[in-house]
């Protein structure tokens, strides 16, 4: 199985990654027996900025190039040499990962892995440095970064990932190669589902279609059913709003799901965490701290907060851009488009909702939820967003010379 094999629908950016990747070997072989460097290997970048759309793949590409760039096998990518099996792993001495799961990454961070990434390769034949989430860095802590994706090491690769080029300060991606993917084709989803995962082709597809072609999101919908379930409730109770009384009440359910959620996820974690750090710091259950040791356990507390309010966001965005896809599917009903429904499992409340409104309020309501995830991004209460948005989606006069709310 290679290297590849996860990289769905982006045909031409795993063209590219390829060539590279033979590149990028060619350089090594051709350096080692003191040859210089053809013009056909220069196609391979010390420096690159992979872009697209959540769910598109931006860091399993990112993860497949740096394993090829590892590989010790006949092909570039071959996934199953030391090399890319330990890279995919994240257990590969010469590629740092630096992901984040607050809302920011923080600057000591990067400056930590700008020293790491002066260092030659140890085993492997580069030094790769992925930044998952790069867009992420204040514009201070994105350059701490110039100098180094700048001039590089002769050795050292980075591979930085973001939404969109527009997401970086215009330093860092003036010096980068970029790379953009697209939202991938539900069916090429689905086959990967059906192929790795053993999930029925229906479910499969049906799954792949309700997440929008995010593949992990894709996975897990396909798994639980339960998360199954959640999602309906999610998107149909915010769609089936008729007064002021239903939005609030739809808004505070959808804000303690996000958060229900969230605090699922790391509960588990945070106490796994925190009984390591008491074990570090020698200390017993119910003991009182001394001052060097409350320092510490305040800054776990600190970062396990952070965490968990990236978690609550990313939780009520994907709500809100499931509900999203609710309105795609009415908006194309009401136009007559033969493309295929997103919620196929919803057609009866997609019917209802294109039957009593024009398409000119669909897209209203569409423009409400966009502003309501773009707010979800700064300061503003987060209740008085999603009160904001549910009420934006109640039923309106419908007419056809009128805009609706």
């Amino acid at each position: 199985m290679s290297v590849w094999d996860e990289v769905v629908g982006q045909e031409h950016a795993l063209a590219v990654l390829r060539q590279a990747a033979d590149a990028a070997r060619a350089i090594v072989d051709r350096a080692s027996q003191g040859i210089p460097v053809d013009d056909a290997a220069r196609s391979m970048t010390h420096a690159w900025l992979i872009t697209g759309p959540p769910g598109s793949g931006r860091s399993v590409a990112a993860m497949a190039f740096a394993a090829s760039l590892q590989c010790t096998g006949d092909v570039p990518g071959c996934g199953q040499c030391p090399g890319c099996v330990t890279t995919l792993a994240r257990t590969n001495g010469d590629v740092t990962i630096l992901s984040t799961e607050s809302t920011q990454i923080r600057i000591d961070e990067v400056r930590q892995i700008v020293v790491r990434a002066q260092t030659a390769p140890s085993q492997g034949r580069w030094r790769v440095i992925v930044i998952e989430d790069a867009d992420r860095m204040m514009e201070r802590t994105a350059n701490v970064l110039l100098k180094a994706v700048e001039e590089p090491p002769e050795r050292t690769v980075w591979l930085l990932c973001a939404p969109s080029a527009e997401d970086m300060i215009t330093t860092i991606r003036s010096r980068c190669r970029h790379l953009g993917l697209r939202i991938p084709d539900p069916h090429a989803v689905a086959d990967l589902l059906v192929r790795r995962d053993g999930v029925e082709p229906a479910d499969a597809l049906s799954a792949a279609r309700a997440a929008q072609s995010h593949i992990g999101l894709a996975r897990a919908l396909a798994k639980d059913p339960q998360m199954r379930q959640r999602r309906r409730s999610i998107i149909t109770a915010p769609a089936q709003v008729r007064s002021v009384g239903e939005a609030v009440f739809a808004a505070e359910d959808l804000h303690s799901i996000a958060k229900a959620q969230a605090e699922s996820q790391s509960e588990e974690r945070n106490a796994r965490e925190k009984a390591e750090l008491m074990r570090q710091l020698g200390m017993e259950e119910g003991q009182t701290p001394a001052s060097h040791q409350r320092a510490r356990i305040r800054e776990l507390e600190d970062e396990q907060k952070r965490r968990s309010k990236r978690a609550i966001q990313d939780a009520l965005d994907r709500a809100l851009v499931d509900l999203l896809g609710i309105y795609r599917d009415v908006l194309m009903r009401q136009l007559g488009s033969d493309q295929e429904p997103i919620n196929d499992d919803c057609v009866d409340l997609i019917e209802e909702l294109a039957t009593r409104s024009t398409p000119q309020q669909t897209m209203t309501r569409v423009q409400a939820i966009e502003e309501a995830r773009k707010r979800l991004t700064t300061n503003m209460s987060v209740p008085l967003i999603l009160e904001a948005m549910t009420l934006s989606l109640r039923p309106q006069v419908k007419t056809s010379n009128r805009v609706g709310a």
